[in-house]
Order: structure tokens, then C-alpha cells, then sequence
């Protein structure tokens, strides 16, 4: 964690290396969504990503320590929660666990906004 933290310099958090915005994650095919909301706010509003070909992955925050060796090392991580605290805390702690990792901008409304059906028909038709 020591060695994270010491990359959260200015310019690193300055330049927006630690984030990224929805509509950029959607472009990311083969990505994980890694949904750290309780599982209470995902029974209640789940996002399907398979259309993006994006897997879509719920830990709540306070398991990610016990479940975090399940995520692919190899894949890149956008970390999501309904308004952005969760996924701060959770970047920083897989960002220090060397993993792939971004922090998603935006919460539920956000990606919801998203995937209302004119942006879904833009979507090229063999992703469907």
C-alpha cells in the first residue's frame, strides 16, 4: 500500500491515470466491471454488460480483501459503485495489489444513462 500511495502524486491524480469514464470503459472489450456496491444494491439495479463484451463482477467492498486473488491479473479492471467513494477505496487497494485498474467516473445514473437504447443501437451489430 506504501508504494501506491507514493504514486498518488499530483500529477499522477492530475493527469486522470486512475480513472476513467464510463463511455471509455465500454470500449473496452474484455474488460471486468467490478461492482463493489452491497449485494442488496445490485439485486435491487444489475447491469448486464455482455453486449460490450465486459464481465460484470460483484464483491462488495468490505469482502474485496478475502476475495481479491480471484480477479484476473490479466484483464483490465474498472472498478463501479452508485456514487464513487466504494470505487475509490477499492482502486486504491487493488492499484497497490498491482492489478489493472481503474476508477470508474460516475454511479448508477451515470451508466444507466449509458445504456439507454440510442446509445445501445449504436453499438455495432455483430456485438450482439
Amino acid at each position: 500500500m506504501d508504494t501506491a500511495l507514493k504514486k498518488m502524486t499530483p500529477e499522477f491524480c492530475g493527469s486522470g491515470q486512475h480513472k476513467i469514464s464510463i463511455e471509455k470503459f465500454l470500449e473496452r472489450e474484455g474488460a471486468i466491471l467490478l461492482d463493489v456496491r452491497s449485494r442488496e444494491e445490485v439485486n435491487a439495479l444489475r447491469f448486464d454488460l455482455d453486449l460490450f463484451r465486459i464481465s460484470c463482477l460483484n464483491i462488495p467492498i468490505d469482502e474485496l480483501p478475502d476475495h481479491y486473488p480471484e480477479l484476473p491479473g490479466d484483464r483490465f479492471i474498472g472498478v463501479f459503485c452508485s456514487s464513487g467513494t466504494r470505487s475509490a477505496w477499492a482502486y486504491i487497494y487493488l492499484f497497490s495489489k498491482g492489478y489493472n485498474v481503474r476508477w470508474i467516473e460516475g454511479g448508477n445514473e451515470e451508466l444507466a444513462r449509458m445504456l439507454k437504447p440510442g446509445r445501445l443501437h449504436k453499438k455495432p451489430s455483430e456485438n450482439i
